[in-house]
């Protein structure tokens, strides 16, 4: 599902990658790829960044000992909101409907599911990305987003700090010049 701004853009993001356009400045979102867990176009959006890792573990992060099984997963910068909350996710794909995201996991929920064959991937996020009614549609209009559909390689947590690049480059030649263009272009 690429949304380049020619067809009709789908009832629901939900389930979808949505990758910053390479002239994106704003910080906070700058050669980003979120993952969108919820969407209505009369209600918003919700998601987190999926390809800034930390180099962190929870257990680096919170101040108690966490629960078995949670203190070596993965913390990300999940987006600017919320930046003062850890927030477990499980990402699931399931055959049929892509790839889901609980973000609402609490912490026995997690420990208990850790396990469990049908939970692909269990990672943290500090902080996440939301948008009020429309604006989302709005941004992609503006071209700001490529819209992209999720595959399960976003389950490879050794992946996801290049993830970026990745998808830019298999847009093709004019995406990869623009992916590979320094912020400050006269360092070029």
């Amino acid at each position: 599902m690429r949304h380049f701004g020619d067809e009709p853009l789908p009832r629901s993001f939900a389930g979808s990658l949505l990758v910053a356009h390479p002239n994106m400045l704003d910080p906070n979102f700058r050669r980003t790829v979120l993952f969108i867990s919820e969407h209505d176009p009369n209600e918003g959006a919700l998601g987190v960044i999926i390809n800034r890792p930390l180099d962190r573990q929870v257990a680096d992060l919170v101040s108690d000992t966490p629960p078995a099984g949670l203190a070596e997963v993965p913390v990300f910068l999940g987006g600017p909101v919320g930046k003062n909350q850890l927030m477990f996710a499980a990402f699931e794909w399931q055959k049929g409907k892509g790839l889901e995201l609980n973000h609402n996991v609490a912490f026995e929920a997690v420990k208990d599911g850790a396990g469990e064959k049908n939970l692909a991937t269990i990672c943290a996020f500090v902080g996440y990305a939301g948008w009020g009614a429309g604006q989302l549609e709005r941004e992609l209009k503006q071209k700001a987003w490529l819209l992209q559909k999720a595959n399960p390689s976003v389950l490879q947590l050794d992946c996801l700090a290049n993830l970026w690049f990745d998808i830019m480059r298999s847009l093709g030649p004019w995406y990869k010049m623009l992916a590979a263009a320094p912020d400050d272009p006269s360092l070029n």
